[in-house]
């Protein structure tokens, strides 16, 4: 057996859960599409609920590591916070099975859900510590930071994986309209976000707005 056939079974959980559902998938499903038996699955996961928190495990270090990557090239303010949405929407346009298990993980509620949230907290404390700054700073809104990011999430979250509802409903989203979306979203949360007053860097479509402090990244 290839020594890659434990990643193998959580790419193809994080895909079913994603798409179908936890409670749509089997592991007899799933060894179908691996072209394995069902034991070969119970081997390296004992249970479905093992093969679960794996793919939960799996869904959050890819979902950190793109955040990360994302946030190590983008400016102070405002611009942390569309680099972070452009950074989900690109996920919900190249691998929209991952958006749809966190909305799964989130739907199915504890376990799994205090199990995403835990693998996620650096980054959620980070990024309360980011918010909390600019508010000091008079930057952005008043807010309560870990509702913002609560209520943030869950937008974005939201409106990214409709590509994986309207796939469910028989209709291929394009490009544009997920980059439509975006503009939409960013635009809200742009209005929700930055204190009156307050400028904020250019857009990356050219309009012309500024910044007006230099702030050291969170």
């Amino acid at each position: 057996m290839r020594a890659n056939t434990g990643e193998r079974v959580v790419d193809a959980a994080i895909a079913a859960f994603g798409r179908r559902g936890y409670d749509g998938t089997s592991l007899d499903a799933l060894a179908t599409e691996l072209g394995v038996r069902k034991q070969t699955i119970l081997y390296y996961y004992p249970s479905k609920e093992a093969l679960l928190d794996a793919a939960i495990d799996r869904a959050a270090e890819d979902l950190s590591a793109a955040l990360e990557g994302a946030l190590a090239g983008a400016g102070p303010g405002w611009a942390r916070v569309e680099a972070v949405v452009r950074s989900v929407f690109r996920l919900a346009g190249r691998r929209p099975e991952l958006l749809g298990l966190l909305r799964e993980v989130s739907r199915l509620g504890p376990p799994p859900a205090t199990r995403l949230t835990a693998a996620l907290d650096p980054l959620i404390r980070r990024a309360a510590d980011f918010l909390e700054a600019e508010m000091d700073a008079g930057t952005m809104r008043r807010h309560d930071s870990r509702l913002l990011l609560l209520a943030a999430y869950s937008t974005v979250i939201g409106v990214a994986t409709e590509v994986e509802v309207l796939r469910a409903l028989g209709y291929e989203p394009t490009a544009r309209s997920l980059v439509r979306r975006r503009t939409e979203l960013l635009t809200f949360l742009r209005s929700a976000l930055v204190a009156d007053g307050s400028r904020v860097p250019p857009r990356r479509d050219g309009s012309p707005v500024q910044w007006s402090q230099d702030r050291s990244r969170p």
